[in-house]
């Protein structure tokens, strides 16, 4: 049982290191489209303020512990943590391949939720549905901390999207209109220029956003098999040197407070992955939905990021990729609608939809299969 408890960690790590490249194209996609950051030069500012933005609260990573699935689950059986895992890692992998933005985070709570319900032998009260609280963004449940966000934050984001573009396009118009050297400083060439420096700080900010966001996923993972580990007594008999790995935690696990030592491993893989880069998604985010200018690039960021960060304080496992996307169109959507390429589009809306189900569909499959052999109850 040891070994399979430092499988599940080490899954959980692979899944983080893919996350990072995976989702690398969402925090620099933008200001390598706009030439203000070589390739290189982006992804390391990307790994920076992911491993910050990581260590920044735990609001994410125990919901994803306690606020998901039932934990006696994973007490019955810890594989299916590794095969919740492996469905988001394959999930990734494939549309990361097709160059698709899909959502690295619906991949893990889908593969979560499958596994849980082949585990429970298809007993759908294995997954936790709602539990509200008031207010009501405070619930736990898949219904509250998914599916609710999961279409409202895309349109938060594509909204800030288009409201801070129109805003800043009326700031320019507005100063150009006083005349004389106002006009002079808002021509094209200075205005990009200015945008140019100050969108490094929105991509920093963004990336910020996501490691405070996405690590935090694989963090609540590595704790809910810790947590049932510790309780199980797996740890009892381990190496003195092993010690370190017990969390005892009342109330299921709700009360939870994450270990640095899991931050600090967590926040440097998905760094790790982030500087390995993902070239194929930022074609697609950065080149394929719309052109990007400066301007365009930091209003898509500080809005998308601004989303992000509102949800990791609440708590809320939210797609970085579905926020920074949206907001993409919606500053599309500022200058023109035509100026979007609506057929990226669908196919990455296509993604999106798909991602839960497919994942948790994998997750359930690898569960059966190991059913089937009597390796899993």
């Amino acid at each position: 049982m040891l070994t399979l408890l430092l499988l599940v960690i080490l899954t959980a790590l692979v899944f983080e290191y893919i996350n990072g490249f995976h989702d690398t194209a969402n925090s620099i996609a933008t200001v390598v489209a706009t030439k203000v950051l070589t390739p290189t030069q982006a992804v390391m500012l990307a790994a920076v303020t992911n491993l910050i933005g990581a260590l920044w609260g735990t609001a994410v990573a125990k919901t994803i512990s306690s606020g998901l699935v039932d934990t006696g689950v994973v007490d019955i059986n810890s594989q299916i943590l590794i095969c919740a895992l492996l469905g988001g890692v394959v999930w990734n992998l494939v549309t990361w391949y097709l160059g698709l933005p899909s959502s690295s985070s619906h991949a893990l709570i889908g593969g979560l939720c499958g596994a849980a319900l082949a585990a429970s032998h298809n007993n759908w009260a294995a997954i936790i549905w709602s539990q509200p609280d008031n207010p009501f963004w405070k619930g736990k449940g898949v219904l509250w901390k998914v599916i609710f966000p999961m279409f409202t934050s895309p349109i938060l984001g594509f909204l800030a999207g288009m409201f801070i573009m129109g805003l800043l396009f009326a700031i320019i118009a507005g100063i150009a209109h006083l005349g004389g050297k106002f006009a002079r400083a808002m021509r094209p060439r200075w205005v990009n220029a200015f945008f140019g420096k100050a969108q490094i700080f929105s991509a920093g900010y963004m990336g910020f956003a996501h490691g405070s966001n996405d690590a935090q996923k694989t963090m609540g993972i590595i704790a809910l098999a810790l947590v049932a580990a510790t309780s199980a007594g797996t740890l009892e008999h381990a190496p003195s040197w092993l010690h370190f790995l017990n969390m005892p935690s009342e109330n299921g696990g709700k009360d939870m407070e994450i270990p640095l030592w899991i931050k600090l491993t967590c926040a440097s893989v998905m760094a790790a992955g982030t500087a390995a880069g993902g070239w194929r998604i930022i074609k697609t985010l950065g080149h394929k939905m719309v052109k990007l200018d400066p301007i365009n690039g930091f209003a898509a960021e500080t809005s998308g990021a601004s989303v992000i960060l509102l949800a990791s304080s609440l708590g809320i496992p939210v797609s970085t990729t579905h926020n920074i996307s949206s907001a993409i169109i919606g500053v599309g959507a500022a200058k023109r609608f035509s100026s979007i390429k609506w057929t990226v589009v669908e196919r990455m809306l296509w993604a999106w939809l798909l991602t839960i189900p497919a994942a948790g569909g994998l997750s359930w499959a690898l569960v059966k299969l190991l059913q089937h052999f009597n390796w899993a109850g």
